[in-house]
């Protein structure tokens, strides 16, 4: 079947083409390069996976309740529009929410893949192409088993949000070439890794839980790639230089905030002008939503602050926004916690499988001996 069978409002052009600036650079330089690079290169290399064999795709899904969490975490959950709906309106609720969000994590990382090949054409460093090329196929990985998920499991998509687009579109036609690393790896990245997070630890179904903990094991390295690129160039900038990129994040933040907000899926399901006024007053007002949008900037803030973007200006943006706490994160210590996650699944999965495998020997001997 067509993905474009399955989304929920037309997709226009099955291609969205955006003029991409900047220049195609060559290095003539093939000496080791920076150490910390090549070994995040190695470990790239080292950690590449295939959904197909990792990912137990037989688990089942029921597509109205897909992470199988309570429905106090539904913005209207609890209000006088959710009191007058019927059963099936609220299983239509579950199940546009969840289409929704996976097909923005979908064309995400559809984004992420192009914006890591644009990183190998226009970065100017050797170490630095060598790891974005492991990251395009990294990225390439997560959007095929997103597809999968939304097409086998869902069954339902969602086009790219406006916003998404409009921060994917600001970071590709930028000439600069640090421009897809500020716009992905910081922002784009930074906050699908947090969302994915909140997920993944919520989440009581196996399989969204497997997707999410192995694609957060190979965002974690993105996340640093992007880091230690930009740390080094930055601190190389003039101060013009840095008020525009700072300009760049306060403005790819609130189109990131903005982007969760979802309205598409209350215009989709039906409700009428009033009503998704009256949802999207309930998101806007959700204080489960409020802690997930704080929690989104988990990542994201202490990443400004790391590569040395963090002006008065940009403070008092992320004040106002209500994030600014989030800069006392540990990004390291939240990437070692996402790959441990990460291989503590695996082996509890493998321990199980192995366990079963002995239990079914075990009970074929025993039917021998019986007859």
């Amino acid at each position: 079947m067509s993905t474009h069978d399955l989304y929920t409002i037309p997709a226009e052009l099955s291609t969205w083409d955006v003029e991409a600036a900047g220049a195609a650079r060559f290095t003539w330089e093939y000496d080791d390069g920076r150490d910390r690079m090549l070994a995040l290169y190695q470990k790239g290399k080292d950690k590449q996976w295939d959904s197909v064999k990792r990912i137990d795709w037989g688990l089942e899904v029921d597509p109205y309740n897909v992470l199988g969490i309570p429905d106090n975490t539904i913005a209207i959950h609890g209000t006088p529009l959710w009191d007058r709906m019927d059963a099936r309106q609220r299983q239509e609720v579950r199940l546009h929410g969840a289409a929704w969000q996976f097909s923005q994590f979908l064309h995400g990382e559809q984004g992420a893949m192009i914006c890591s090949a644009r990183i190998v054409e226009s970065v100017p460093d050797l170490d630095s192409k060598f790891y974005a090329a492991t990251q395009t196929m990294d990225e390439a990985r997560h959007a095929e088993t997103y597809a999968r998920f939304l097409q086998e499991k869902v069954g339902l998509a969602y086009p790219i949000n406006e916003h998404l687009k409009a921060l994917l579109d600001n970071t590709l036609s930028d000439s600069r070439w640090d421009m897809p690393y500020l716009g992905m790896q910081v922002l784009i990245e930074g906050l699908a890794l947090a969302a994915f997070g909140v997920m993944r630890d919520i989440t009581t179904k196996p399989l969204p839980k497997q997707i999410l903990a192995y694609v957060m094991q190979d965002e974690a390295r993105h996340v640093a790639f992007g880091r230690m690129a930009l740390r080094d160039y930055y601190s190389q900038l003039t101060e013009t230089e840095l008020r525009e990129r700072e300009d760049f994040v306060i403005e790819g933040c609130y189109l990131m905030r903005d982007r969760l907000r979802g309205r598409e899926t209350w215009e989709t399901i039906g409700l009428n002008r009033s009503e998704v006024a009256e949802a999207m007053e309930c998101v806007d007002r959700s204080e489960y939503l409020k802690l997930f949008r704080s929690l989104l900037f988990s990542r994201i803030v202490p990443c400004v602050k790391d590569i040395g973007l963090w002006s008065p200006r940009l403070q008092q943006a992320y004040a106002d926004m209500g994030v600014l706490d989030m800069a006392g994160q540990s990004l390291d210590a939240l990437m070692r916690q996402d790959e441990e996650i990460a291989d503590r699944l695996d082996a509890e999965r493998f321990a199980l499988e192995e366990a079963e495998r002995h239990a079914e020997v075990a009970e074929t001997v025993a039917m021998g001996a019986e007859s």
